[in-house]
C-alpha cells in the first residue's frame, strides 16, 4: 500500500497533507502539501530558528538567565498564561519564581515540546522575529501569530498555521545549515522525547530530528530521517481530523514506513 493509498483511507476523515523529498528541498511527493493546519508545537522549530539567529548577532546568549513565569502578552491585548493542565512538560513548571538559562528552555521547548518554555523562548526572540524566519524559508501561507495558549487571541480569530511544505522548508534549512547553529538544532530535534509518529515507522535506532504537533483533532509530525545506507530524507504529515488520536499517530507512522521502503529510491514512492 502507498502513502496515496493511506491517504485515500482516510480522505472522508478531514484534512491530510503530506511533504516528502531530500535535503535539495524538492518534493518527490505531495499531497495537498501548501494547506495550513493549525501549527500547533511545529511552530516551536521557526522560535529556535529565530533564536538562535538572535545568538549568532550576539542579541541573545543561550546562557543568558530568564525568570520563569507564567504571565505573557497577549496578541490580542492584555495578558494571558498557559494551562499547566495541557502542557504535558512538567519540568518548567518546577522553576516558576526561578531563574534558568535560555538554553535549557529551548531543550525543553523542543526535546520535551514544553508549552511554558516555549512562551518564555517566544518572549525573548518576539513572534515577529520568529514568523520572519518562517516567512524567510516558507511560502507566506504559514504564520507565527501568537504565544502557546494565548486564547483570547485564539477566539479573536489569530492563530498560528503551518503547511507540510513550510514544515519540509525550514526543516530543509535546518537540515543544510552547515554552522554550529545548524549542528545545535539538529541535535535538539534528534533529541525530541515524544516519538510515536515518524521514528515510530522507520527501524529502531534511526537518526529522526524531528518536531511534532497535536491538539484537539491535530496530530502532525514533520523531520529530518537519516539512514544509514541511503541519502537523508524529509517527511512532514499534517492532520486535521476525526480520527482517534492514536489512529492519526499510525497514519504517519505508517506513511514514514513507505518512505523508508523507498529510501533507495524515493522517486517510486506513489
Amino acid at each position: 500500500m502507498g502513502i496515496a493509498d493511506l491517504l485515500r483511507g482516510v480522505e472522508a476523515a478531514g484534512e491530510f497533507g503530506v511533504w516528502l523529498g531530500r535535503l535539495d528541498g524538492v518534493p518527490v511527493f505531495t499531497h495537498r502539501a501548501e494547506r495550513t493546519h493549525y501549527s500547533a508545537s511545529t511552530m516551536k522549530l521557526p522560535v529556535a530558528m529565530a533564536m538562535m539567529l538572535q545568538v549568532e548577532a550576539g542579541e541573545l546568549a543561550l546562557d543568558q538567565p530568564v525568570t520563569v513565569h507564567n504571565d505573557f502578552a497577549s496578541a490580542a491585548g492584555g495578558r494571558f498564561g498557559v494551562n499547566p493542565a495541557e502542557d504535558e512538560a512538567p519540568a518548567t513548571w518546577t522553576k516558576l519564581g526561578t531563574e534558568v538559562q535560555l538554553g535549557w528552555l529551548a531543550a525543553e521547548m523542543i526535546t520535551k515540546s514544553s508549552n511554558l518554555a516555549t512562551d518564555l523562548v517566544l518572549e525573548q526572540v518576539g513572534v515577529e522575529a520568529a514568523n520572519a524566519v518562517l516567512a524567510q524559508y516558507g511560502s507566506g501561507l504559514s504564520a507565527i501569530r501568537r504565544g502557546i495558549d494565548d486564547v483570547e487571541a485564539q477566539a479573536a480569530g489569530i492563530s498560528n498555521e503551518m503547511s507540510p511544505a513550510d514544515l519540509a522548508a525550514v526543516l530543509v534549512a535546518v537540515g543544510n545549515d552547515k554552522g554550529a547553529s545548524g549542528d545545535y538544532l539538529r541535535d535538539l530535534l534528534a533529541a525530541n522525547e515524544w516519538n510515536g509518529e515518524i521514528p515510530a515507522g522507520v527501524p529502531a535506532g534511526t537518526r529522526v530530528e524531528h518536531k511534532n504537533g497535536w491538539d484537539a483533532r491535530i496530530r502532525h509530525d514533520g523531520g529530518i530521517v537519516r539512514p544509514a545506507d541511503a541519502e537523508a530524507f524529509v517527511l512532514t504529515v499534517s492532520t486535521t481530523s476525526s480520527l482517534p488520536d492514536a489512529e492519526a499517530q499510525r497514519l504517519i507512522a505508517a506513511v514514514a514506513t513507505e518512505a523508508w521502503d523507498h529510501r533507495h529510491d524515493l522517486e517510486a514512492v506513489r
